[in-house]
């Protein structure tokens, strides 16, 4: 399913009716230029009827198939292409509308389906060229052999070249559209893991006091001898026992914080946690150093998901590329906190460095490229900065910047 909404489609092809109409009445009444009238009435009531066909097939579904695109596109190519032989061909003026199908269809359609409707468009244009009904614009009215070669060829040349811009970059646009949704869907994702463990930790809390009391009722009912005579009811208060164990048990991996923060839910953390949690949960067989070059005790930032899984998704790929060791140097002073993350691996490949940070760009072209690209715009859109670069030993180094106000330092 592509993007093209049906109506956009009905709204354009409006326009395109009411303009040829209007052309067709001033060309024929006011210029009193000759040419067969009623059938180009013809032709452009034909658009008005599947223009028709077109609203009602709407209010069922909004967007179409990309062959049903197509298909539509192909009727307006066709359908200029019968008006443009009423009303002299390419000579027409109007005959560089002939483009808009194929813009529409190459920032919207498959590559092929493109290619096939510029080919449809071009043989249209070569077939205007020889075979069309000429207008009476008077004797002294004379176009050159060369400029009627020259005007088919720049028609041709343009289909080509504009088919192929409008899909480089749509397609373009397209891949960071659907990387940007990514991204929106992994920070949500590890949101909803955050409040998971928040609420798990809660309950936790809450519910542990009235689980003492009854471990308190239950030690004391055992202790009476009145019930402890009756061997039936002591079997079924070992019982509950054994259960509320086994509740204050569950309570207790509950309470646990998945990522090992348990000052005030998440609300305080250092840096270096963050990064020692993230080292530890892709971490297989590889070392970590850190290094810190703080002028105080290392600060506390506000525990934010969009930093936490933009650091996660730039050690996981550290670690993957190292060989044995992974470096995090960080630098805090007054204005601002840095992060160094590298690797000992064998560097940013040099042909896609300048790349980084655009979606699908790979470190050594493996895996779809998404972890670099999400975590630069969860950064950047916090106000930060980040770099990409070799060090000295042609290792691969990640730099992070933060203003201290943004992390509330």
């Amino acid at each position: 399913m592509n993007t093209i909404l049906l109506g956009n489609l009905i709204k354009i092809r409006w326009i395109a009716i009411i303009g040829q109409f209007l052309a067709v009445f001033f060309v024929f009444y006011v210029f009193k230029i000759q040419i067969p009238f009623f059938e180009t009435l013809t032709i452009i009531l034909l658009s008005v009827a599947v223009n028709l066909y077109s609203y009602f097939d709407e209010r069922k579904n909004k967007s179409i198939s990309n062959i049903k695109a197509f298909s539509f596109l192909l009727f307006d190519t066709l359908q200029l292409g019968f008006l443009l032989f009423l009303t002299g061909g390419i000579v027409n003026p109007f005959s560089i509308l002939i483009l808009a199908p194929v813009i529409t269809s190459a920032s919207y359609l498959p590559a092929l389906m493109t290619v096939l409707l510029s080919t449809i468009s071009i043989l249209i244009i070569i077939m205007l060229n020889f075979y069309f009904i000429p207008l009476e614009l008077g004797a002294e009215f004379y176009l050159p052999k060369i400029y009627n070669f020259g005007l088919v060829s720049s028609l041709i040349i343009t289909v080509i070249f504009i088919a192929i811009y409008a899909y480089l970059f749509a397609s373009s646009s397209r891949k960071i559209s659907n990387a940007l949704s990514v991204s929106k869907l992994q920070i949500l994702n590890q949101k909803k893991i955050t409040e998971v463990g928040s609420l798990s930790a809660a309950a936790a809390h809450e519910l542990g006091t009235p689980l003492n009391t009854i471990f308190l009722i239950l030690n004391d009912l055992l202790k009476e001898k009145k019930l402890t005579d009756d061997k039936n009811i002591v079997k079924d208060i070992v019982l509950l026992k054994s259960q509320a164990e086994r509740c204050k048990e569950i309570l207790q991996r509950f309470s646990k914080n998945p990522l090992k923060l348990k000052d005030k839910f998440l609300e305080k953390v250092k840096i270096t946690d963050l990064i020692k949690i993230n080292f530890d949960k892709f971490n297989k067989n590889k070392k970590l150093i850190i290094k810190e070059n703080l002028i105080n005790d290392e600060p506390e930032i506000i525990f934010k998901d969009e930093i936490m899984y933009a650091l996660g998704n730039i050690i996981q790929n550290a670690i993957h590329y190292s060989r044995k060791v992974v470096t995090a140097d960080l630098t805090y002073n007054k204005s601002n906190l840095k992060i160094i993350i590298t690797d000992d691996g064998l560097g940013f490949a040099k042909e896609i460095i300048d790349k980084l940070g655009e979606p699908y760009i790979s470190k050594n072209n493996q895996g779809m490229g998404l972890g670099i690209f999400i975590s630069k715009n969860l950064i950047e859109n916090m106000g930060g900065k980040i770099h990409f670069y070799n060090s000295e030993d042609e290792n691969a180094v990640v730099e992070i910047t933060f203003d201290n106000s943004i992390l509330n330092i």
